[in-house]
């Protein structure tokens, strides 16, 4: 293959320059690693303060584990001390989580958090069965690895929850045809009259059949749900008395 002329004769004048000022080659890379480095410090930097911003804006955020000093008695009232604060971080999601699960009203709002049809529910789910297993008997004796594995397995709970949780509030019930959402809000007043206790107690009673038909098919409401909803109806009913025909 023919090269042109004048290409080849800009690839001499290169290979000229480059051996006559050689010698470049060393002061140049000296500057190039301090420029990395400074580079690299900078970006550390900015990383440590993106933690620290995001730390002051969640405090729950469990913190890193201490470094183990001489003292073995000193090092297991640390790891006692951190595992309850990460046992108290695994309660406030669990209070969150049942605020769905215990609320049937909330859960017809809000229908992706039962809908084991959804990865992200499925992913929290999964999440907190991870983070229940290895939730220490006792907080004494528990070792530095399994401190580890369980705080990590509860900042994932808590993650995994707040994406479902966020992207359920963002759809509610936009997945429903028009006739089923109209059966969901149906179904969210029927549970409403459930558990007031103005209603009487055949009204309430009726209108917890209702509820269930209406959801049939189309919300499948945990064990946990109905036991707490037919708990709710059953003491509105026993709190007040049917009233007496006059």
């Amino acid at each position: 293959m023919l090269v042109p002329r004048a290409y080849d004769g800009r690839v001499n004048e290169i290979l000229s320059f480059a051996g006559n000022y050689w010698w470049l080659v060393f002061p140049l890379s000296g500057v190039f690693a301090v420029w990395g480095k400074s580079w690299s410090a900078a970006g550390e930097r900015r990383h440590q303060r993106r933690m620290e911003l995001y730390r002051l804006k969640n405090p729950a955020l469990p913190q890193a584990p201490q470094q183990p000093t001489g003292d073995p008695a000193q090092n297991r009232a640390g790891r006692e001390r951190d595992v309850r604060h990460v046992e108290r971080m695994h309660d406030e999601v669990d209070r969150k989580w049942l605020s769905y699960e215990l609320d049937a009203a909330k859960l017809i709002d809000y229908p992706m958090m039962t809908d084991v049809r959804e990865p992200l529910t499925v992913a929290f789910l999964r999440a907190k069965r991870e983070a229940d297993s290895l939730r220490p008997q006792e907080p004494a004796g528990v070792s530095s690895e399994e401190l580890a594995a369980y705080r990590s397995a509860v900042t994932s709970f808590d993650v995994a929850f707040q994406v479902a949780e966020t992207e359920a509030r963002r759809v509610r019930a936009s997945g429903f045809t028009t006739d089923e959402r109209l059966r969901l809000d149906t179904a969210r007043k029927l549970v409403t009259v459930a558990v007031d206790d103005a209603a009487t107690a055949a009204e309430r009673q009726t209108a917890y059949r209702r509820a269930r038909r209406e959801l049939d098919g189309l919300i499948v409401l945990p064990d946990a749900t109905i036991t707490s909803l037919e708990k709710k109806v059953a003491g509105a009913i026993g709190a007040r008395p049917e009233p007496s025909p006059s």
